[in-house]
């Protein structure tokens, strides 16, 4: 509710956060503007939208996250949610951001793979998902995000996360199954270049208190 998001805003901006993204698989509610309002208003973080459907776009935000699941094979994430989100997207002046969005095995069936119907890249096939992300910015994606999911029961690994953003050039986000600072700065230390909490922070407001 707007009302819970003026208390989390509070929290938001005591922490070391950077960026605030709004959205997600299982979002439905039509109230995604004020959301984003409140949050903006109450942190001045940047906002964008991570979006699970072209519904969950509002020109109140700063700009988009353009997801295509390249893990997947379910051409609605690939490129049909997308081709229903233009004319939307035209009426607005996001900037848009396209991402090359990975879902790794994070240890049990989350969200994004319920709701997509995909398949999550194996835990330990480094191999794949190199060659996945690659693939992503060869295509001119300005950005790769590897998801294990929320709530995840395990993390990408460390060595997956090194290898890629070795061999990448463009930024690379990480998020899913992230529940301590310690594993913050592991994945910062892999080379991580945004560290995306969720679950965590939901379920412990005071996460970053220390």
């Amino acid at each position: 509710t707007v009302e819970d998001a003026i208390i989390l805003a509070k929290k938001i901006k005591n922490s070391p956060a950077t960026h605030i993204f709004v959205g997600g698989s299982t979002f439905s509610g039509s109230h995604l503007g004020k959301l984003i309002t409140v949050l903006k208003q109450k942190t001045n973080l940047p906002t964008l939208i991570f979006p699970g459907h072209p519904f969950q776009i509002s020109e109140e935000a700063d700009g988009i996250l353009f997801l295509s699941l390249l893990s997947g094979r379910n051409p609605d994430y690939l490129i049909e949610h997308q081709i229903n989100s233009v004319r939307i997207l035209e009426q607005t002046n996001l900037e848009v951001i396209s991402t090359a969005y990975l879902l790794i095995d994070g240890g049990k069936e989350t969200a994004v793979q319920s709701v997509s119907q995909t398949k999550p890249i194996a835990h330990s096939d480094i191999e794949l998902a190199y060659r996945t992300a690659k693939a992503g910015e060869l295509l001119g994606m300005k950005l790769i995000y590897l998801e294990a999911g929320s709530g995840a029961n395990q993390k990408v690994s460390l060595e997956m996360i090194k290898y890629i953003t070795e061999n990448c050039k463009i930024p690379v986000i990480v998020g899913g199954g992230i529940r301590s600072m310690q594993t913050i700065q592991q994945v910062y230390d892999s080379g991580a270049d945004l560290v995306v909490i969720g679950t965590a922070f939901e379920n412990d407001s005071n996460f970053f208190k220390e």
